[in-house]
């Protein structure tokens, strides 16, 4: 096991994820490189992502967060939501502003940098976003990553009751329409775990992106 995080250059690569850290700083892998659009890629598809940018540092924690597609629970509360249909959901039509409403919660880590990488890799077609709106106004998200078979889910917000969840729900719907495999969100929080997500080793983890990022899905 590795002792201290391998440090990088601007050459693209990473260690293996098997070497992250344990303990104290449980999944650092690495820091410094960059947010290139190419290293990004790179990352998600060897199951590793960013979390900070004074240093970047790049992570691959044990155990990982996901959301089973076909056990995504929605509780009542959410039931009667969604049948009120008192929100307009949308694809991809404001992902810098739902990457500034992530940006925006108490506690977030998401910089000028990340959101200027993110929209670098929205531009080229591996980032998304799922909007709700209300009365004109949005007023939850989530964004994300795709490669493959895979999405990555990197962060949500709302600023009415239920809206993110929406946005989830809808993402989780949508990705089992176009047939995504795998929907990662890095680590259990006391909100995804109320709607059905759980936690896997990472050498399960890692054994099944690889088959999902070999899939051609189409956000």
């Amino acid at each position: 096991m590795s002792a201290i995080p391998a440090i990088l250059t601007q050459r693209l690569w990473f260690p293996d994820p098997r070497l992250a850290l344990k303990n104290d700083d449980d999944g650092l892998l690495a820091v410094l490189g960059d947010l290139s659009v190419d290293r990004l890629l790179l990352a998600y598809r060897s199951g590793i992502f960013p979390w900070s940018v004074d240093p970047i540092t790049w992570w691959s924690p044990d155990p990982r967060g996901i959301f089973e597609m076909t056990h995504f629970h929605t509780p009542r509360s959410l039931v009667r939501t969604l049948r009120k249909n008192v929100f307009e959901v949308t694809r991809n039509k404001a992902f810098r502003q739902v990457m500034n409403g992530c940006a925006n919660r108490s506690g977030a880590w998401i910089g000028p940098e990340f959101i200027e990488a993110y929209m670098r890799l929205h531009e080229a077609g591996h980032a998304h976003s799922v909007e709700c709106w209300q009365n004109g106004e949005l007023v939850g998200g989530i964004y994300g990553v795709t490669v493959g078979g895979l999405f990555a889910g990197e962060s949500m917000f709302h600023s009415v009751s239920d809206a993110s969840k929406v946005a989830l729900h809808h993402r989780v719907q949508h990705r089992v329409q176009l047939e995504f495999t795998f929907f990662d969100i890095q680590m259990v929080t006391p909100v995804t775990s109320q709607l059905g997500a759980v936690e896997i080793s990472r050498e399960e983890y890692l054994t099944r992106l690889e088959d999902a990022v070999e899939l051609h899905c189409v956000f």
